[in-house]
């Protein structure tokens, strides 16, 4: 017997010995159909997760190779190559996956030279007896599995990256570009470095079967201090999954949902038997009755936003945020891919 199948089978007698008379009934209903659920960013995530649920394809290879579309995509700011960088110009990625029926995950976390750290975090879950892998440790075994380095800072986030630098400060020695010299889209970045950025991907699914898995990657907050590790990598902050319940996952400020467990207290809510709308607002309401700092909190309310992503067992999903009008999600089921508004707390 391999020591795998060694492991996992005297873990599953354990478990099972130990736990079979306080064990939960799972909910019983299927879903028609399968479900994906995403940030808006990812509309096509969403229908070729779906696509390949449809044709018996796992649930989290599914959800894996969804958000694939968007940490390729340079055009996207938030995630994966073109992600914008530390603040010494260095673009450092966090993801994790976690699988539903075998109740396991992986994570890395401040990556670099690895356009798809998904894929890491899912061998991270594959081929170790580990969860969360970060730095030169997680580079060294995404070469060591034969994933080859490239360089992830794209011509256009230098240049926002530069424009941010040059503009921290009239104590420093750099000047900004002329505004003349700037092309159009650059100058509207002026505005948007007050507000700093904080863009990921989160997909969940569900097949139909009724399994569930998740997948959360990002480039992290914009400038940040190098190392900085949010709530994307980490199981039950940005992610996480119960097969026998639903799956919640999160973009927005990091550091709010790793002082919550957020995506974990979606998902025991689920268990409770509350709807994943009413999940995620709980989540929300948890975030908003914690938040203290006088730096964040405006009007007696949270200054910034968090959204989560929630479908449960039987297919019911929901887009949850703390404020805002007229933010969307992305969600495909047998209606097709679309987006759809948030349900917000304010």
């Amino acid at each position: 017997m391999k020591r795998r199948h060694f492991l996992k089978g005297a873990g599953l007698a354990v478990t099972t010995s130990t736990l079979a008379a306080s064990s939960t009934p799972k909910i019983a209903q299927k879903p028609t159909h399968p479900v994906s659920i995403s940030s808006a960013n990812g509309i096509k995530s969403v229908e070729l997760a779906v696509k390949m649920m449809l044709k018996g394809e796992d649930p989290l290879d599914a959800a894996v190779a969804g958000v694939n579309l968007v940490e390729a995509d340079p055009e996207d700011t938030s995630v994966g190559y073109g992600g914008l960088p530390n603040e010494r110009g260095v673009v450092e990625l966090d993801s994790c996956v976690m699988h539903g029926p075998s109740h396991n995950a992986g994570a890395v976390a401040a990556l670099q030279n690895v356009m798809y750290p998904s894929r890491v975090a899912k061998l991270v879950m594959d081929r170790t007896d580990h969860v969360l892998l970060v730095g030169k440790g997680a580079l060294e075994f995404a070469k060591m599995h034969g994933i080859k380095e490239e360089n992830l800072l794209t011509e256009k986030a230098r240049k926002i990256w530069l424009a941010w630098k040059e503009s921290l400060s009239r104590r420093d020695d750099y000047f900004p570009p002329a505004e003349e010299d700037m092309e159009p889209w650059l100058k509207d970045w002026y505005d948007r470095f007050a507000k700093r950025d904080t863009g990921t991907i989160n997909c969940c699914c569900l097949d139909g079967n009724g399994d569930l898995a998740g997948v959360t990657t990002t480039s992290g907050l914009s400038f940040k201090v190098p190392g900085r590790v949010g709530d994307s990598p980490i199981i039950g902050a940005g992610l996480y999954v119960d097969n026998g319940y639903g799956a919640a996952g999160s973009t927005g400020r990091g550091e709010a949902n790793l002082l919550n467990l957020s995506s974990f207290l979606a998902v025991e809510e689920m268990r409770r038997g509350v709807s994943p709308r009413e999940a995620g607002l709980s989540a929300c309401r948890r975030i908003t009755e914690h938040t203290h700092d006088p730096d964040l909190i405006k009007d007696g309310k949270p200054n910034f936003n968090v959204q989560f992503y929630l479908v449960n067992k039987a297919g019911d999903y929901a887009g949850c945020a703390i404020r805002g009008r007229n933010q969307k999600f992305a969600v495909c089921d047998a209606k097709g891919p679309r987006h759809e508004h948030f349900v917000t707390l304010f």
